[in-house]
């Protein structure tokens, strides 16, 4: 069983910078690759950035691309999302995701963290 446990969230001003961390404990061969979701109120899940050990691919939303950065350190087991230059469109419940291939649809992820809030102000 993997578990995942979000941590870096909190409230920052437009233009600000938050990296949020995921620590995973457990692994399996349907958690080698690691994500970053997001929603926002009344708005559906969408993927912002994916990072595979395997194959060190990763992806990113088309939001996102540019100012954050997805990053992995295996010998402690924890996915960071540095996340640069922030809007208030940024503002979502955000949360970590295990799965056994890289998509960027949040169904096909195994396991999910209970989430941390980012919030943006302008």
């Amino acid at each position: 069983q993997v578990q995942l446990v979000e941590s870096g969230g909190g409230s920052v001003q437009a233009g600000g910078s938050l990296r949020l961390s995921c620590a995973a404990s457990g692994y399996t061969a349907s958690s080698v690759c690691m994500g970053w979701f997001r929603q926002a109120p009344g708005k559906e899940r969408e993927g912002v950035a994916i990072i595979c050990t395997t194959t060190s691919r990763t992806w990113y939303g088309d939001s996102v691309k540019g100012r954050f950065t997805i990053s992995r350190d295996s010998a402690k087991n924890t996915v960071y999302l540095q996340m640069n230059s922030l809007t208030p469109e940024d503002t979502a419940m955000y949360y970590c995701a295990a799965g056994g291939a890289l998509s960027r649809r949040p169904s096909d992820y195994n396991y999910w963290g209970q989430g941390t809030q980012v919030t943006v102000s302008s």
